[in-house]
C-alpha cells in the first residue's frame, strides 16, 4: 500500500485579510441599516441585508479556518477540514434566501412605492462602495483558496455590485423622480446573486456527498492510469474531497507479475498528484482483478 499527502495552505495567511474585512464591514453595517430606514430606500436596505450576510459569512469563514486548524484525532481521522465546506454551504444558503426576500420585497414595493431620500441614499451607498472595494482588495489573494473563501468573497463582490446599483438608482431618482427605479435595481441585484450562489451551493453539496470533485474526469483518470507500464487494471476507484483543496483517491490496482509493484505504484501516485491534483492517495496492489466488488474486493487484505 502507498499513500501521498499534501499538507495544504497555511491557515493564518487566510485569516488575516478576513479579520480586516470583517472589521470594516461590521463597522459600516450599522450606518447602512440606519440609512436605509431613514431614506426609505429598498435598494439601500437590500444592500444592508447583503452587508449583514457579509458579516455573518466572514465570521463563519473565520471560525471555519480556526476549527480547520485542529489536527486529526482518533475520532476524526481526516481532521476538521470539512467544517469549511459546511460554512460555505451555510453562507451560500443564507445569501440565496436574502436574495429571494429582496425580490419579494421589490415586487411588493412596485405596487406601493414609498418616498425615497435620494441624496442620503447616494451618500451612504458611496461610502458602502468604498468599504466593499477595500474588503475585496483584502480578500482577492485568497478568493481561489477553497469554497469557504470563495463564498466569503462572493458575498463581498455581490455587495459591491449592490452599492453600485444603489448609487445608480439614487442618481436616477435625483434627476428624474422615478421612485420605481429603486425596486428595479433591487431586483437586478437579486437576479445577479441567485445563479452564483446556486453554483457555489452545488459545489458544496457535491463535496458533502463525497461526489467526484469538479474538474476531475474519472474516465480520463482511469485511461491515464492504464497507460502506466505494468498496470493491467484499476477498479474500486473512488475520488472525493474532504475540502475543496484536499482531494482523496483510493483504488485497487492489478499489476502484471512481471513488473515490480514497488516501482509501479509510485508512478501512479505521481500521475494522480501532478496531473489531477490529488493530495491523498491509497492504492491496493492485486495480482488479479476482484471477482465480486461487494464481497471479495472488500475482503482482500492490502499487499
Amino acid at each position: 500500500m502507498g499513500t501521498e499527502h499534501s499538507h495544504g495552505i497555511a491557515k493564518t495567511s487566510k485569516a488575516h485579510p478576513l479579520v480586516l474585512a470583517l472589521i470594516l464591514t461590521a463597522t459600516f453595517l450599522i450606518a447602512e441599516v440606519a440609512g436605509g430606514i431613514i431614506t426609505g430606500s429598498l435598494a439601500l436596505i437590500s444592500d444592508a441585508a447583503h452587508m449583514l450576510t457579509d458579516v455573518m459569512a466572514l465570521t463563519i469563514a473565520l471560525i471555519a479556518i480556526r476549527i480547520g486548524q485542529r489536527p486529526a484525532d482518533a475520532v476524526r481521522t481526516f481532521g476538521y477540514y470539512r467544517f469549511e465546506i459546511l460554512a460555505a454551504a451555510f453562507n451560500t444558503i443564507l445569501l440565496f434566501l436574502v436574495a429571494l426576500y429582496i425580490l419579494y420585497e421589490a415586487y411588493q414595493r412596485l405596487q406601493h412605492t414609498p418616498e425615497i431620500l435620494s441624496m442620503g441614499m447616494l451618500v451612504i451607498a458611496s461610502i458602502g462602495l468604498i468599504v466593499n472595494l477595500i474588503s475585496m482588495r483584502l480578500l482577492t489573494s485568497s478568493s481561489d483558496k477553497g469554497l469557504n473563501m470563495k463564498s466569503a468573497y462572493l458575498e463581498v463582490w455581490s455587495d459591491m455590485l449592490g452599492s453600485i446599483g444603489v448609487i445608480m438608482a439614487a442618481l436616477v431618482i435625483r434627476l428624474t423622480g422615478w421612485l420605481w427605479v429603486d425596486s428595479i435595481i433591487a431586483v437586478l441585484i437579486g437576479l445577479w446573486v441567485l445563479p452564483r450562489t446556486w453554483v457555489l451551493l452545488k459545489e458544496s453539496i457535491n463535496i458533502l456527498l463525497e461526489g467526484v470533485p469538479k474538474g476531475i474526469d474519472l474516465k480520463k483518470l482511469k485511461e491515464s492510469a492504464l497507460k502506466i507500464e505494468g498496470v493491467l487494471d484499476i477498479h474500486e476507484l473512488h475520488v472525493w474531497a474532504i475540502t475543496s483543496d484536499k482531494i482523496n483517491l483510493t483504488a485497487h490496482v492489478v499489476i502484471d507479475p512481471k513488473y515490480d509493484s514497488e516501482s509501479t505504484l509510485p508512478k501512479l501516485r505521481k500521475l494522480f498528484s501532478s496531473k489531477f491534483g490529488i493530495s491523498h492517495i491509497t492504492l491496493q496492489h492485486e495480482f488479479k482483478k476482484c471477482l465480486d466488488a461487494e464481497g471479495i474486493c472488500h475482503f482482500n487484505s492490502n499487499l
